[in-house]
């Protein structure tokens, strides 16, 4: 049976939602092993994991950041592979990981139910005030995706604003939300999804007019089901910040006492980040020589100081 085109968009959108499901549902020993919320962190997580010979990190299933790979049953993603490496190499080899919705990943953390936020989190100065960041491990500008028929022209957070009937969709506690926040878009006009799938159905749906999130979040939804009637916005304009663009930068999430952890943990990735072996292993998720996040340093994102502030941003994509 042939399915006219919205049919068909709807059909699989709904397959590609059944099979995401599927493989976000946390296996029962990763929900046993879970620390009771609220529970004190351990003096020294770095000991404790190197004798555990394994580590809990919280994710957010959001390609192709850190998602669960149902078929293979396996946890993937530019986050955990790097952690998987990484935490080889202090000698933690196992890597468990606790699905939790990406705006409850630092309360998750500070509750000790994981001990290391591996989804690709940007690095803000907010969120430098409740946990540690590791050196980032990528940058990235942003991207709207949108129905091939939306009527709109929107191009950037600024139209929306200027759009009183137009509609953004952000994922709840990502860094888009203060996007169009600083760019006047009102509270109305922001349609908040618990995650990326709810987000590209509610655009499929008409809930939202685009969908914003990071270049390579887009890019690898549309390489997934390529006969959806969805694409990216062209000529996408870059949010910006004391008048240049945007460029956001990843890392990965530590308790602010969990230094020792944290600092052994930096000094692998200096000697990881832009080899060729780490090249090599983020490729199949989109990642390129363009997305390296150069100089940047965590404690240059977190304090923000104008002298260290990283390059402005152009879409990768």
């Amino acid at each position: 049976m042939v399915l006219p085109g919205r049919l068909m968009t709807r059909f699989l959108l709904a397959t590609w939602t059944a099979v995401w499901l599927a493989g976000i549902a946390p296996s029962a020993g990763a929900a046993d092993a879970g620390a009771t919320p609220g529970a004190a962190a351990q003096p020294d997580s770095l000991q404790r994991a190197v004798q555990a010979g394994r580590l809990r990190i919280g994710y957010a299933n959001e390609a192709p950041f850190a998602y669960m790979d149902s078929r293979a049953g396996r946890l993937t993603g530019e986050a955990p592979e790097i952690a998987r490496v990484i935490l080889g190499r202090l000698g933690i080899g196992e890597v468990e990981g606790v699905l939790t919705e990406f705006g409850a990943l630092i309360p998750g953390l500070l509750a000790g139910r994981f001990d290391m936020i591996a989804a690709g989190m940007y690095v803000l100065p907010d969120r430098c005030r409740q946990i540690a960041f590791s050196n980032p491990t990528y940058g990235v500008g942003d991207g709207f995706l949108q129905r091939t028929d939306n009527p709109r022209r929107l191009h950037g957070y600024a139209d929306v604003a200027a759009d009183p009937g137009a509609r953004v969709g952000v994922v709840v506690g990502a860094v888009q939300n203060d996007y169009a926040a600083r760019a006047g878009v009102p509270p109305s006009q922001v349609v908040v999804f618990p995650d990326v799938v709810s987000a590209v159905e509610g655009v499929v749906a008409g809930r939202a007019d685009v969908y914003a999130a990071t270049a390579l979040t887009l890019n690898y939804v549309l390489t997934k089901v390529p006969d959806w009637q969805i694409d990216k916005v062209a000529r996408f304009v870059q949010p910006t910040e004391n008048g240049e663009a945007v460029r956001g930068y990843g890392a990965f999430g530590f308790r602010q006492g969990d230094v020792a952890l944290r600092e052994a943990f930096d000094r692998e990735l200096a000697h990881f980040i832009g080899t060729p072996e780490h090249q090599r292993l983020v490729e199949p998720f989109g990642f390129t020589a363009n997305e390296l996040p150069g100089d940047a340093t965590s404690a240059q994102l977190c304090g923000q100081s104008p002298a260290a502030a990283p390059a402005p941003a152009s879409d990768p994509s």
